[in-house]
């Protein structure tokens, strides 16, 4: 039984939690392997044959083949775990993130150095629509003012 996820109302955002642990299990023991420079040698000499080395879903092995760490991520990759993939790519940290943003690297420098993205319209789902409901001060019983 799933537990209750408030935090799931947050736009954009994964959060890896047991349930998505338990997805990408081997997604992640996967990047992992490219610690070793022998592991990684092979990857880059024959990726969809490595890849089917694990028990991966075909949904993670075509994620990591088109190197989309966002949809790594909704299929249970941990995003310390991915930053192997961009290593073995010859990419930095900064390269991986801009593009799960759909920004350049240095686009998104200049808005982490601006103090990241805005809050607004990505606190919660509901705030554009149900906000004010949400946001009413709740009496002792826990009903709406």
């Amino acid at each position: 039984m799933a537990l209750d996820k408030p935090y799931t109302d947050v736009p954009g955002t994964i959060i890896f939690d047991a349930e998505q642990s338990r997805k990408g299990y081997w997604l992640n023991q996967f990047c992992m392997s490219l610690m070793k420079a022998e592991n990684r040698e092979k990857f880059k000499a024959n990726e969809r044959a490595y890849l089917d080395g694990w028990a991966m879903t075909e949904e993670q092995k075509q994620a990591v083949l088109a190197r989309d760490l966002n949809w790594c991520m909704r299929t249970g990759g941990n995003i310390y775990f991915l930053a192997k993939i961009g290593a073995t790519d010859g990419k930095s940290f900064q390269q991986m993130a801009g593009s799960m943003t759909g920004m350049t690297e240095d686009e998104y420098r200049a808005m982490m150095m601006k103090g990241g993205r805005s809050v607004e319209g990505n606190r919660y789902i509901g705030e554009n629509g149900d906000a004010q409901a949400q946001n009413q001060p709740q009496g002792a019983a826990g009903k709406k003012a």
